[in-house]
């Protein structure tokens, strides 16, 4: 049996927090034999393991192993210690030296051995692979993981993607629990049959990317059983709710210091939470008015550009602090980490008055509401929010923006004269009827 390697700076999470701080989309490497590494990627839900394997004729292969034991005890499955990191890096090394001596598959292409496939690339190119391993073991491998992709039937795809969506949405539960809590799905909520489906379809849409992802590198003949499967229709019609101006200004007034900052920073910029927290001074440029964001979702940074008023706060958040300096921070001076937001802008909105209580990532739908609704075009709207065209914002958003058809139909509808009535209190409290 190959030797465990040790070592100091990843054995345990609190050696790993002691010297692995911050993020970064590069891993830290420890060798453990020729040729071949295990990496661990800090990041703001905690870290992550990583495989890599190099030769000659292969050059640099990666594969995502796990979850790493920061926030919760290692089970062996899917949380893993250092060691635990080591033995299954060293499975898929094995396999990896059986495919190339020319055992193509060591069994089955299943749909479990596609959605690994696909998670190792989502590591090296996007910052979904947690979400995307989270969802997959949850709603997608109990039911479809060991069956052949071959094998897939349309039948199969549709029926799992009906249940998905007809099966009530699932709740935080406590660790340990033995069943998952679940929101009760009355037979005449329309809403939240909508939001079951559209759940559904982005995990049917997760689950085609795996799959069109290995067709095209030829591990599965044929792509027919699952590109006849249609998602649901009208599932993603919700309408975007924002806040408007006098409720945002309630909002940031009911907001204590330190997370009143963040809520401004989050109204002038757009951005996500996890973005927001994870900003330095130096991010801030005065003369370009520019913000530069490291880590997106996306996994693409990009710069958004800041209105004066934009300007004026981020000068006055960067004050007196080093480049280095974390920006937005709490009271004590620690910083602000996952779920933190919650409690917070749930007391803030309570107090605002603001019904129903609007979630923090309502924020950048605010920003994003009210730029479209001034008449900022689409494409610079996306480029702010950090998309890569104008279909997401067009989606949400674009029944927001001035058109010409608005302007149409003010100029030329037909007027017939009608007044509505309404009620008329008089100086002496009677009530009669009278035109507005």
């Amino acid at each position: 049996m190959a030797r465990t390697r040790q070592d100091k700076r990843m054995d345990n999470r609190s050696a790993r927090d002691e010297n692995f701080k911050g993020q970064r989309r590069e891993p830290w490497w420890r060798p453990i034999s020729k040729g071949l590494a295990i990496g661990y990627r800090r990041g703001a839900k905690g870290g992550t393991w990583i495989a890599r394997h190099y030769s000659p004729e292969h050059g640099r292969r990666y594969h995502s192993i796990g979850t790493a034991d920061d926030m919760v005890d290692a089970e062996g499955v899917h949380v893993l210690n250092f060691d635990q990191a080591q033995e299954k890096a060293r499975k898929w090394f094995a396999d990896l030296a059986r495919q190339d001596g020319g055992d193509v598959r060591t069994g089955p292409y299943t749909v479990k051995a596609c959605l690994d496939d696909y998670l190792a690339w989502l590591v090296e190119h996007r910052k979904t692979a947690r979400d995307v391993r989270l969802r997959a073991e949850a709603l997608i491998l109990q039911v479809l993981g060991d069956i052949q992709c071959d094998k897939l039937t349309t039948a199969q795809i549709q029926k799992w993607h009906r249940d998905m969506a007809n099966a009530p949405a699932r709740l935080r539960t406590k660790k340990g629990a033995n069943k998952h809590n679940v929101r009760a799905l009355g037979e005449n909520d329309a809403e939240a049959r909508r939001s079951r489906r559209s759940s559904a379809n982005r995990v049917l849409a997760m689950l085609k990317a795996a799959l069109n992802r290995a067709w095209r590198a030829g591990k599965v003949k044929f792509d027919d059983a699952w590109r006849r499967v249609e998602p649901f229709e009208e599932a993603d019609a919700a309408r975007m709710r924002y806040l408007s101006v006098a409720e945002a200004k309630r909002l940031v007034n009911a907001c204590e210091s330190d997370f009143r900052k963040l809520v401004q920073a989050a109204l002038v910029t757009g951005s996500r939470y996890g973005e927001l927290t994870a900003l330095r001074a130096s991010d801030f440029n005065p003369d370009s008015h520019t913000v530069y964001i490291r880590i997106s979702k996306s996994g693409k940074a990009r710069h958004i550009i800041l209105s004066d008023e934009g300007v004026d706060l981020f000068k006055s958040l960067v004050a007196g602090k080093p480049g280095d300096a974390v920006l937005l921070t709490k009271a004590s001076g620690g910083a602000w980490g996952k779920s933190h937001q919650d409690e917070p802008i749930e007391k803030a909105c309570e107090h605002a008055n603001i019904q129903p209580k609007a979630s923090f990532h309502i924020l950048r739908h605010t920003w994003a509401s009210h730029s479209v609704m001034n008449g900022m075009p689409l494409m610079v709207v996306a480029k702010n929010l950090g998309h890569s065209d104008t279909r997401m914002v067009e989606k949400h958003y674009g029944h927001l923006a001035p058109s010409y058809v608005v302007d149409a139909i003010k100029k030329g509808a037909p007027t017939f004269g009608i007044e509505p009535e309404t009620d008329v209190v008089s100086i002496d409290g009677r009530r009669t009827k009278g035109r507005s």
